[in-house]
C-alpha cells in the first residue's frame, strides 16, 4: 500500500482537490472505493490531495505538457514519455503511456518495441532521435553528447527540443516519486532479495550445509 496516508472525500480541501476527485473518481470517496477503469488504484490522486498547492502545481504540469500549444509533437511526446517509464522502471508511468501514445496514434508495434528501441527498424529517425535524448535525460542523468544533441537538432526546433527535455524530466520525477511512495503500479516489493528456503545454504563455501 501507499507509505503515505491518502485523504478521504470527507477530509479533502475545497478547490482542486475537490475539482480533480470530481473529474477523476466522480462522487464516491476514491479511499473507502478505490479504483479506475484503466486499472490504477487512484492513490496519485488521494496522497497528492495532502497537500493542494502541490496538486495544483501538478495539474498545471499536465495542462501544460498536453496543450495544442506545445511545438513538439503528441507522438514524439509520448514515445518519451512511455521510454521514461520503462527505463525508470515505473510501471505507473509505463503503462499510463504506453496508453497515452495509443490514444495519440503510435502504432502497437512502436509501443511493443520501446524496450529495445536501439535494435528495432520500427521507428524513424526523428524518433530515434527522441528516444536517444531521453535515455540520456533518463538513464545517463543528462549527460548527452553533442552528437545526441545533433541528431534530435536536425528534427526538432529548440522550442521543440526545451519542451521535450522538460516534460521528460517532469514524467522522471514522476516515476522517482511513485516509486519512492509506492503509489499506483509501483506498489511492489523490491525484486532484488537473496535466495532462500529449504536446502538453500547461507553461504557459498562448498563444505556450507543447507539450512
Amino acid at each position: 500500500m501507499a507509505r503515505l496516508t491518502p485523504v478521504p472525500r470527507a477530509d479533502a480541501a475545497e478547490g482542486i482537490v475537490t475539482t480533480m476527485y470530481d473529474f477523476i473518481f466522480g462522487d464516491r470517496d476514491p479511499v473507502a472505493e478505490p479504483g479506475l477503469s484503466n486499472g490504477t488504484p487512484g492513490d496519485w490522486w488521494t496522497v497528492f490531495a495532502q497537500s493542494p498547492e502541490l496538486m495544483a502545481h501538478c495539474v498545471s504540469g499536465f495542462a501544460f505538457y498536453r496543450s495544442d500549444e506545445r511545438e513538439l509533437p503528441k507522438e514524439l511526446r509520448e514515445l518519451a514519455q512511455t521510454r521514461t517509464g520503462w527505463a525508470k522502471e515505473s510501471r505507473f508511468v509505463y503503462s499510463q503511456h504506453c496508453k497515452a501514445s495509443r490514444d495519440n496514434g503510435v502504432p502497437e508495434e512502436k509501443i511493443a518495441a520501446i524496450a529495445s528501441w536501439q535494435t528495432s527498424d520500427v521507428f524513424t529517425s526523428a524518433e530515434r532521435a527522441v528516444l536517444a535524448w531521453t535515455d540520456a535525460l533518463v538513464l545517463q542523468g543528462g549527460r548527452a553528447s553533442d552528437e545526441t544533441f545533433a541528431a534530435l537538432r536536425e528534427h526538432l526546433s529548440e522550442l521543440a527540443i526545451l519542451e521535450l527535455t522538460y516534460i521528460t524530466c517532469w514524467y522522471d520525477l514522476h516515476a522517482v516519486m511513485s516509486k519512492a511512495l509506492r503509489l499506483e503500479l509501483d506498489d511492489v516489493e523490491d525484486r532484488m532479495t537473496e535466495l532462500t528456503g529449504p536446502g538453500i545454504t547461507r553461504s557459498l563455501r562448498p563444505d556450507a550445509e543447507p539450512e
